[in-house]
């Protein structure tokens, strides 16, 4: 089985673009914008988005062009990026959940429910994606240069090598459909979790999508019924 196969030498791995992960990063807070007041505990709507701009702009500064700077400040900087999305969505899920049960305002209405329901479902993939793709192998410029470590996941790529180019490795459209995939089968798909850490997060994401899901589909079926 090969797991990563060797850059070529005529054909020198490169960092990945930034774009991807950027778009992501900004999806997710205009995601958070669009959720109803309750769910943002009041916050002006576009606070969030105001501070995950400044982090990402941090990140591009200290890493310009591609992602090939491996350095543990940029590796700290990106942990507080990702960790802030999935906190602020986590606590908007929380609430929405806690919404439902105690027949919150906005969880009578089937067409705010279902928007808030679906933006705060798109962030957790989103946020998962990130998590992945920052911690496998180091991250994303560890990948860049060759790291040596073992993968926590296993991607059809990685067994079937004569598909892809020689110096073929994750990138992070990679590890968001990975992360979609795991919201929307709850279960493992083409990607295989290897590692304890990799199988928990899966395991939390599926769980998290699976009670958003039911929830948010079943009170909006009452309420339209």
């Amino acid at each position: 089985m090969v797991l990563d196969p060797p850059a070529s030498p005529t054909s020198p791995r490169v960092g990945e673009s930034r774009w991807p992960m950027a778009l992501a990063v900004l999806g997710a807070a205009g995601l958070r914008a669009a959720l109803p007041d309750e769910l943002r505990d009041g916050d002006a709507r576009w606070a969030f988005a105001v501070i995950v701009v400044v982090l990402l702009a941090v990140l591009v500064i200290g890493d310009p062009g591609r992602i090939d700077r491996d350095s543990a400040w940029l590796r700290v900087m990106t942990g507080t990026l990702i960790g802030l999305i999935s906190a602020v969505n986590a606590v908007a899920a929380g609430r929405l959940v806690a919404g439902i049960i105690d027949g919150a305002k906005f969880s009578n209405d089937a067409n705010v429910l279902l928007a808030s329901g679906g933006a705060i479902w798109l962030s957790n993939v989103i946020a998962f994606g990130l998590w992945y793709w920052d911690l496998d192998r180091g991250g994303a410029a560890a990948r860049a240069r060759g790291s040596t470590r073992p993968p926590a996941f296993v991607f059809p790529e990685m067994v079937n090598a004569q598909y892809v180019k020689p110096d073929w490795y994750p990138k992070f459209i990679d590890y968001l459909h990975l992360s979609f995939t795991t919201a929307t089968a709850f279960s493992p798909t083409d990607v295989s979790a290897i590692k304890p850490w990799a199988k928990l997060m899966m395991m939390a994401e599926e769980a998290i999508s699976l009670v958003v899901a039911v929830l948010v589909v079943s009170r909006a079926v009452n309420i339209l019924g």
